[in-house]
């Protein structure tokens, strides 16, 4: 059974008349990839800033780890990328991580260890600020992962990177999992989080608007057929899933069924007598369903 690494309850931050995150219960699990999804200013680094101890609640409660955020016992089991990485320029990358792995009484091999894990051994002699911005945030990365933590908490790790760089943090994170960390990682890229993450809660405006897995939420897939002529086969349709599994839309009657109906439907629509022109499953994306979740509010 699985156990849950972070839960909040009610968690609410105030500044002032401003309430930036409000009253949000959202449930991080031990082992899972958790992206905290939501355009910028919705409330995701307040959040983590929260979880993390850098500041305190205005009400609610957090639970990391068992304990609450900053104590020095879970401060030692989380590793931390917010806001971007802080380092020193003229000091290598090897001799930055050697700088923080001193103060938390970590050796020499924690930090050969923690560059190796992101792909830095070869260029650690090299100053920080010869370094790209990928190579930055991965060695920011490094530093998160100095005594191997249970939990990473990363924010927006990508932000900024080439299309290759995204590619090489992405799969960097999906490796941290697969080696037992826990990470939860923010992100306003809807197509990033499809791709890496097992579960997403959905912010904005701060408040948690929904948390699922990606799968549940994107929901089951559905067909989209075009056909000429269109009433005959949209009654050829419904004579084989039901009159309320399919719709006509300005792309074709869509049909809420899975792509194992699909041959019996180009069956019954051929023996109508109309023209199959085309029929292919269609899922809607993170994008599509974050859209529909925060319409409402706009």
């Amino acid at each position: 059974m699985t156990h849950s690494i972070v839960v909040t309850e009610k968690l609410t931050k105030r500044y002032g008349e401003h309430t930036a995150v409000d009253a949000v219960g959202m449930r991080v699990d031990a082992g899972e990839i958790y992206g905290f999804l939501g355009p910028n200013g919705a409330g995701k680094t307040t959040t983590l800033r929260m979880l993390v101890g850098l500041i305190r609640p205005s009400s609610g409660s957090a639970k990391v780890l068992g304990r609450s955020p900053g104590d020095p016992a879970t401060a030692r089991r989380v590793g931390v990328l917010i806001e971007g990485p802080g380092f020193y320029p003229y000091l290598s990358g090897r001799d930055n991580l050697r700088t923080l792995a001193r103060y938390r009484g970590l050796g020499e091999g924690a930090v050969a260890e923690a560059l190796d894990r992101v792909g830095l051994a070869d260029r650690a002699g090299d100053k920080f600020r010869t370094y790209s911005l990928g190579m930055k945030q991965r060695l920011g990365v490094g530093a998160a992962l100095l005594g191997r933590p249970d939990l990473l908490v990363l924010d927006e790790p990508t932000n900024g990177l080439d299309p290759a760089g995204m590619a090489d943090m992405r799969q960097l994170i999906i490796d941290l999992a697969a080696d037992g960390h826990t990470v939860l990682l923010s992100s306003h890229m809807l197509s990033e989080v499809q791709e890496i993450c097992d579960r997403v809660g959905v912010i904005s405006d701060g408040r948690l608007l929904a948390e699922s897995t990606v799968a549940e939420l994107r929901g089951g897939s559905s067909l989209v057929l075009r056909a000429d002529p269109l009433d005959r086969a949209f009654s050829a349709v419904r004579g084989v899933v039901g009159e309320r599994s399919a719709l006509v839309t300005a792309g074709g009657i869509r049909i809420e069924a899975g792509p194992e109906r699909a041959p019996a439907i180009a069956r019954a629509v051929v023996e109508s007598g109309a023209d199959l022109l085309e029929l292919r499953s269609d899922e809607k994306s993170l994008e599509d369903v974050f859209f529909e979740i925060t319409e409402h509010m706009r």
